[in-house]
């Protein structure tokens, strides 16, 4: 069997075993409704922070206004639900198709540009969507969408993330993933060689917008409202520290930064006043010491352990 095909079953069959014990504490009792919000947190900050990876890590670009397709995809969904009526899973299609065509607009004239000037126009675009939001009555403008069923599930978040995961690991190991790595490295490069970066910088905006779509969805359908207060670009920010913590193009780099985070954050609850200083000189501390976040550019695989055994033994050999 293919190395990789079997590390993948590997890992399903690990998140299989993972899922199935944190159901069983759940349903048990031993994980509180505090904890298991925090889990459910964690499953959708996943889905965001490997979702701007693949723009920001793999093809290289620079954008901050992943929020913003996050309220689209929330927004969207909601409407499906309450407005319409109509079943949960075609809110979350319907949500995750709204926001990958938001981003396909954007991104044609958007990406043209590059560095800071790309960060400052997808910040702006972030913003827009929310301020046209807030005059929406239609979706309740400034108060908010209430009254959205809590359809959302650990099952539902946790399946969905792993899809997610494995999409873009996969989509990274294609062709076109490639074609985006390219990109990152040297995008003028890349375009000598034939590579229409316009399109491929646009492919990895538009799936990188599309999840993010779908992790609005299972938000608003968790916490029972869509406000555009959850959207603003404090929470864009958040998102891209998770993936520089983790370290840009680095799924697992992601996952950890998601994870770490939002712990953090949890654990931090029960001290509002000293919570956010806490939390910065945490970031500043392990931005000083791993610049280029916990994992680099590095993944977590089987080889990682070999060379570390192979070395062991050279050097037990060597003495």
């Amino acid at each position: 069997m293919n190395p990789i095909r079997k590390f993948d079953l590997t890992a399903i069959a690990g998140c299989a075993l993972l899922f199935a014990v944190l159901q069983g504490l759940m349903f048990g009792g031993l994980i509180g409704p505090f904890w298991e919000l925090n889990i459910i947190l964690i499953c959708i900050n996943i889905i965001l922070s490997v979702s701007l990876n693949l723009i920001n890590g793999y093809t290289g670009q620079f954008s901050i206004g992943h929020a913003g397709f996050m309220a689209v995809g929330a927004y969207t969904s909601a409407i499906i639900t309450v407005k319409l009526g109509l079943p949960y899973e075609l809110a979350l299609i319907v949500g995750t198709v709204a926001a990958g065509i938001l981003g396909f607009l954007i991104g044609l004239p958007t990406l043209r540009l590059n560095g800071d000037y790309l960060a400052i126009a997808t910040l702006g675009l972030g913003e827009i969507i929310r301020i046209c939001i807030l005059n929406i009555d239609y979706v309740g403008g400034a108060s908010g969408l209430m009254g959205i069923p809590r359809l959302t599930t650990f099952a539902y978040v946790f399946w969905i993330m792993i899809f997610v995961i494995f999409f873009i690991k996969n989509f990274k190991n294609s062709a076109p993933g490639r074609c985006c790595l390219a990109i990152r490295e040297n995008e003028i490069a890349a375009d000598t060689m034939g590579i229409n970066t316009t399109k491929y910088k646009v492919m990895a905006f538009t799936l990188g917008a599309s999840f993010a779509g779908t992790a609005g969805a299972l938000f608003s359908h968790y916490f029972f409202l869509a406000h555009p207060a959850s959207f603003t670009f404090m929470r864009s920010f958040d998102i891209l520290t998770m993936v520089v913590l983790g370290g840009l193009g680095s799924m697992t780099g992601a996952i950890t930064g998601a994870v770490l985070l939002t712990f953090i954050s949890a654990y931090l609850s029960d001290y509002p006043e000293w919570r956010m200083i806490i939390y910065s000189i945490t970031l500043i501390v392990l931005m000083l010491r791993r610049p280029q976040g916990l994992f680099g550019s590095v993944e977590l695989s089987r080889e990682m352990f070999r060379l570390g055994g192979k070395k062991d033994g050279r050097a037990a050999e060597g003495k």
